[in-house]
């Protein structure tokens, strides 16, 4: 299985982390009961800058969860389509190719969904397998490639598309002010990611994606995810995903290559979703990763912030067009997410 071609959409609506911050704080207002709380945490989650679905100002006027989730629809669409015409180009793979689309998102809900509406509009193959999939969150991009290689690995002649829309913004709650909140408004950020699996009888170029693992935490449904009500998606976001993370991603990561005869050192490169700098510092610690090892990540985190199940794909992108490996060695591509869980692939370039 190969990944033939990657690509990312942003929104065009692109905005500083400060007017961001200044524009949440005048929206609050008085219920801020300490204003240098929040400049405090977003000084601290490493975004520069972050794309928004809308103009700013067109939130003020979204008081339900009907029009947000309106507005996730007809952004979905948009989006998903750039990042998927946009991975074709670059894979030289003709959309008519196509045998299935796995849509992933946590971010809004559609009947029809996206993958259904994406296919009126490009006009995708009518015999195309439809896999849309809702509520794995950050882990979503990587799961999304994961179940894409199953699919190609029964289907050697076909290719796979996966698309990821995360709108982070149109889940903004209003009338929220808990410290998890305050950290998401800060951190997370509007795009959509897309990736071309091809099966091994597909010419094409591109890392070879060699096997995936899943790996479930039990009784950790708290760590992350939405409590959903009739006002549309509040954030779950506990303090233990570090922990989580630097618990268990090593001993996750070193079974998962020694099954194939490697250790971390035969890993020239980590593309990892971008959680955050907590996140991220603590794979650094849990792997022991050199200087330098996440660059990509963090690159991708401070231009766009969290992207939810895109992020990876973002990472995917960034090291395919500008940071490309050697021949011949080896990747890992991984992401954790609402379960608690984590997906992991192992590449070669």
């Amino acid at each position: 299985m190969i990944i033939a071609g990657a690509a990312s959409a942003l929104p065009k609506h692109k905005y500083d982390q400060r007017v961001l911050l200044e524009a949440l704080k005048q929206f609050w207002g008085v219920k801020l009961e300490n204003p240098l709380f929040i400049e405090r945490l977003h000084n601290r989650v490493g975004v520069d800058t972050r794309h928004l679905a809308l103009p700013m100002e067109a939130y003020y006027s979204i008081d339900t969860w009907g029009k947000a989730n309106n507005h996730w629809i007809d952004a979905a669409v948009d989006l998903g389509e750039q990042a998927l015409t946009l991975a074709l180009e670059r894979s030289g793979i003709s959309k008519d190719k196509l045998g299935a689309i796995f849509f992933v998102s946590v971010t809004g809900v559609a009947s029809p969904s996206i993958d259904a509406r994406l296919i009126n509009r490009m006009g995708l193959p009518l015999n195309i397998k439809r896999v849309p999939i809702f509520g794995l969150g950050c882990v979503a991009g990587a799961a999304g490639v994961a179940r894409a290689a199953d699919y190609v690995r029964a289907f050697p002649d076909q290719v796979a598309a996966v698309i990821s829309v995360e709108l982070c913004s149109l889940t903004l709650q209003h009338d929220d002010l808990s410290i998890a909140n305050l950290i998401s408004c800060g951190l997370f950020g509007d795009g959509a990611g897309a990736a071309l699996i091809a099966g091994d009888q597909v010419n094409c170029s591109g890392p070879r994606i060699f096997s995936t693992r899943s790996v479930f935490y039990p009784d950790t449904e708290q760590v992350m995810g939405w409590d959903i009500s009739e006002k549309g998606f509040r954030i779950v976001l506990s303090r233990e995903v570090p922990i989580v993370v630097e618990k268990n991603l090593a001993n996750d990561v070193d079974a998962f290559l020694a099954s194939h005869g490697l250790t971390r050192n035969d890993i020239g490169s980590w593309i990892l979703h971008t959680g955050g700098p907590r996140i991220l510092e603590a794979t650094e610690i849990a792997l022991q990763l050199p200087e330098g090892a996440l660059d990509a990540s963090w690159t991708c985190l401070k231009r766009t912030g969290n992207l939810s199940s895109a992020s990876v794909l973002l990472v995917l992108e960034e090291v395919m067009m500008n940071r490309r490996p050697a021949a011949d060695s080896y990747s890992v591509m991984a992401a954790m997410g609402p379960g608690f869980c984590s997906e992991l692939i192992l590449l070669r370039w």
